[in-house]
């Protein structure tokens, strides 16, 4: 039986692009927001949810690491895609007529520099894809829109100009959600992320207590992202991504030893690394 999977957006969104590449013989469905993409999942009426987490030009999805901590479900892999943004209008436009653009904030903080060249004031919307969908409704020719070509291809629109990022090599990495636990067999020769949320206690030097335990176990923290506790604007929470598996000797220890500093640990996913990271790390070799 195929999969449903549950994408924000609509068609032609780089959620949908994304999810087409990990699934691509499913049955993919559009949500309105990150919040109703995970409730599907929790619910049981989507099996896989595909969101997209951070971004290498923009930066975090902030609203993502927001939900995280409430949903109750599990990260089981990881996915990067490339975005390959166009500036797009309705056919027979005129750049010298345009004079506004929308897209979502992140796509718009990813293009900003030629955003301003053009001298196009910038309008949020909810998603990419679905701003294109809005333009061929309104058929507007001073507006213009970024989003995917393919997004251009599906509404009949006009590609003003591709490549429109204001950097080269512009990825998303996405995260694979599920209800079910799934954690992959440790195996020597493959690399794995564990994913955590934890909350400190209230003690003098704690958050520098509580990460120790990886240093001294060679346990690679690939990134650490705070945010007030819920409910509370004195209680801090923090997510985590290393490199590592929980059935390692190693992690066992440094997780033992984090126990012992924090309130409450929640570990959200093992999955494997993504090939992404290692091309990442050979370039940066390359470059230095």
């Amino acid at each position: 039986m195929d999969k449903t999977v549950v994408y924000q957006g609509v068609e032609g969104a780089y959620s949908h692009l994304a999810s087409s590449q990990l699934f691509p013989n499913s049955n993919l469905v559009a949500s309105d927001s990150f919040l109703e993409s995970m409730q599907l999942v929790e619910q049981g009426r989507a099996d896989i949810g595909v969101i997209p987490i951070e971004n290498s030009s923009a930066g975090r999805v902030e609203e993502i690491y927001r939900l995280i901590p409430k949903m109750q479900l599990n990260i089981i892999d990881e996915y990067f895609h490339p975005i390959e943004h166009a500036l797009i209008a309705v056919k027979g436009y005129k750049l010298e007529e345009l004079k506004t653009v929308s897209s979502h904030p992140q796509a718009l903080a990813q293009c900003m520099n030629n955003i301003k060249e053009l001298n196009l004031k910038a309008i949020s919307e909810f998603d990419t894809a679905g701003s294109a969908m809005k333009l061929e409704k309104s058929k507007d020719k001073t507006h213009a829109v970024i989003a995917s070509t393919l997004a251009a291809k599906i509404y009949n629109l006009e590609i003003v100009k591709e490549k429109f990022s204001d950097y080269v090599g512009n990825v998303t990495r996405f995260i694979v959600l599920s209800k079910e636990k799934r954690t992959p067999k440790f195996e020597e020769n493959k690399s794995y992320i564990t994913s955590l949320i934890f909350s400190v206690r209230n003690i003098p030097a704690s958050l520098y207590k509580a990460l120790g335990g990886f240093a001294t176990n060679g346990i690679d923290l690939i990134k650490i992202e705070s945010y007030s506790g819920i409910g509370s604007m004195y209680s801090t929470q923090f997510h985590a991504d290393l490199y590592g598996h929980t059935d390692e000797k190693r992690l066992q220890l440094a997780l033992d030893e984090l126990r012992f500093f924090v309130e409450e640990l929640k570990i959200i996913g093992v999955y494997e690394r993504h090939e992404y990271r290692d091309k990442m790390c050979e370039l940066n070799q390359i470059i230095k």
